[in-house]
């Protein structure tokens, strides 16, 4: 039921943000130069016990490479419906991803944790490319992944 209703309140301040408490978040994501394709990046979050909570972006858009996003594909079974309207372009060598998203009050200080999974086409896949606890501690402090992310932050 705590995932239900976790997952109700990250889909509700997605989609219907007077509805919940929220407020507007942007995530900046920076790839490292390395040399390769565009990346395909899942993020999404869990809760305190590492249960799928939901999706926040899709970052590529051709369905038949998302089940190299290994840990968000084993969470979501590679359903389509976990990210129908939260796709774009994947992201070059050396680019930047900034995407601003409502997401409930209810995801910070609670244990919850945004991940990010990568892959590139012929280069290898980075599951839980980064992993971290949404806080607001953490607001604005960047971190590094752990392949193809230079940097990773949020901020409000």
């Amino acid at each position: 039921m705590k995932s239900l209703l976790a997952t109700l309140a990250l889909s509700t301040a997605l989609t219907l943000p007077g509805l919940a408490s929220a407020r507007p978040v942007t995530l900046t994501t920076t790839l490292s130069n390395y040399g390769g394709d565009g990346a395909y990046l899942a993020l999404y979050v869990t809760d305190a016990s590492g249960a799928y909570a939901g999706s926040l972006w899709m970052a590529g858009g051709k369905s038949k490479y998302y089940e190299h996003l290994s840990d968000w594909y084993r969470a979501t079974g590679g359903d389509p419906a976990q990210i129908n309207g939260i796709t774009g372009a994947s992201v070059g060598a050396g680019r930047t991803l900034e995407i601003t998203l409502d997401l409930a009050d209810a995801l910070f200080d609670a244990g919850y944790t945004l991940h990010i999974d990568a892959a590139v086409e012929d280069m290898r896949d980075s599951p839980n490319e980064v992993a971290i606890p949404l806080t607001t501690d953490g607001v604005g402090k960047p971190v590094a992944g752990r392949r193809y992310v230079a940097s990773f932050a949020y901020d409000m």
